[in-house]
């Protein structure tokens, strides 16, 4: 269950979304329009995962991103930025794609041995204030005739990918978001899909 805290960030989320997509070769410049997000748990409850769909002109992108308590050492390339959140302080924002919790997240979806987190409000006190509906649905695709990958095979190494730019994948295992107004293939898993 992933417990979003009514609190203040600074910088907000799409103020940090923006300056992500602007920094990086695949982010797409003009006005951002934010579809949604889904989370996965971390199972040692350290790193928060989000990942957000947004659309920019005609093209949709997904940005994983993972919350951090402590700065990564060597992973300096990858942070997205800091923010100040009013109830767990300082935060460092890395690029999920390059986060290994964040990335095993994805891999045990893939396995179909995690799921979405549902998530919960809780106030400054820690006292839970109300479901929130999901504004990104995520679902496992597999197939016919495909199996699953094992934990072995997609721990192990086997080869798998994170959409930037939604459906532009391809795979016999895919995850599947779909928002309110549109929908489309945010990671994969075998023939034509890569690390």
């Amino acid at each position: 269950m992933a417990i979003i805290h009514q609190a203040q960030l600074t910088p907000s989320k799409p103020e940090l979304l923006r300056s992500f997509l602007d920094a990086r070769p695949w982010g797409e410049p003009g006005e951002m329009e934010v579809l949604g997000a889904y989370r996965f748990d971390d199972p040692a409850g350290e790193v928060g995962v989000e990942c957000h769909v947004v659309r920019v002109g005609e093209v949709v992108l997904h940005v994983p991103l993972a919350y951090r308590g402590a700065p990564v050492d060597g992973a300096e390339e990858h942070l997205v930025g800091t923010m100040q959140h009013s109830v767990l302080g300082e935060r460092f924002v890395y690029d999920g794609a390059h986060d290994e919790v964040a990335l095993d997240c994805f891999r045990r979806a893939l396995c179909g041995e995690q799921e979405q987190a549902p998530l919960e409000i809780v106030d400054a006190e820690g006292r839970r204030v109300a479901a929130r509906e999901q504004s990104v649905v995520l679902s496992l695709e597999v197939d016919t005739g495909a199996e699953l990958p094992s934990a072995e095979q997609i721990l192990g190494g086997e080869p798998f990918s994170i959409a930037r730019t939604v459906d532009q994948l391809d795979g016999t295992v895919r995850l599947r978001a779909t928002w309110h107004d549109g929908d489309g293939v945010v990671a994969a898993f075998g023939d034509g899909s890569e690390s």
